[in-house]
């Protein structure tokens, strides 16, 4: 878990005479009332660039200045788009397909944004994948140095002996290198087959799929349920979701946004 640090309360004028008062943005943003977003502001609850603002009259560009309320990143640019797609089996992840096979793109085409989606899934694994418009934090949620774990349920032939989920925490080797899981479930388990919860911020090629057979257990369905703070839930396959302020918001900071 990400340590929280106190925000130093330095002086540093942030105020922009020709912009929009911040409790308005707040406010415009979903965080609440007027009323509310002064309260927040009297309290020392609100960031602008990384620094503490107490003062009701100071005006930034919310197109260029960075607002926190809580430690949570405010979506201040309403041109950015964040969906939650569920990815049905035999889609490949490519917002077009030069073979003409079923892509990403289909389920979007009529959208008027040039989405692109954020990571891969395998043509036969099913789930959560992210559509955005949004370059920056795209990159930097598949960009390893962050660490972003992904959450997948993986159906495979049982048993499951003991010693699988230490052999996959401690590490197993590949033939491109040795592969650690954060997290190993079994979920359940019947006569002959298991559900287990793996989870991993790796995003090599079929690095469950391999993984998993590594150890004896070739996944026979797998399933991504959950990126970083955003989960999969209810959501039927072929369908897509705008991500809400919350999640979008956990997303920034899971990225150091």
């Amino acid at each position: 878990m990400r340590r929280q640090f106190p925000v130093p309360e330095v002086s540093v004028d942030v105020h922009d005479p020709d912009g929009v008062r911040l409790q308005k943005i707040l406010a415009q943003a979903g965080v609440g009332s007027r009323r509310k977003c002064e309260i927040l502001i009297d309290a020392g609850r609100v960031q602008v660039d990384g620094h503490v603002v107490r003062d009701q009259g100071v005006r930034i560009d919310p197109a260029r200045q960075v607002v926190h309320v809580d430690g949570v990143r405010l979506i201040l640019d309403d041109t950015r788009i964040y969906y939650a797609f569920n990815k049905p089996a035999g889609v490949v992840s490519t917002m077009s397909d030069e073979q003409g096979r079923v892509s990403l793109g289909d389920f979007v085409y009529d959208r008027p944004e040039r989405l692109f989606h954020v990571g891969r899934l395998d043509s036969d694994t099913e789930g959560l994948i992210l559509l955005t418009n949004d370059g920056e934090l795209g990159h930097r949620l598949q960009h390893p140095s962050y660490s972003v774990p992904k959450t997948y349920l993986a159906e495979v032939p049982g048993p499951i002996a003991r010693d699988v989920g230490q052999r996959l925490r401690d590490g197993i080797e590949l033939d491109d290198g040795p592969v650690k899981v954060d997290s190993f479930k079994v979920v359940d388990s019947q006569p002959g087959k298991a559900l287990l919860e793996v989870i991993l911020h790796e995003g090599r090629k079929h690095i469950v799929r391999r993984a998993l057979e590594a150890v004896g257990h070739p996944v026979e369905r797998l399933v991504r349920v959950q990126v970083g703070p955003v989960r999969l839930g209810d959501l039927r396959p072929g369908r897509w979701r705008v991500l809400n302020s919350q999640e979008i918001g956990a997303l920034f900071g899971a990225v150091g946004m």
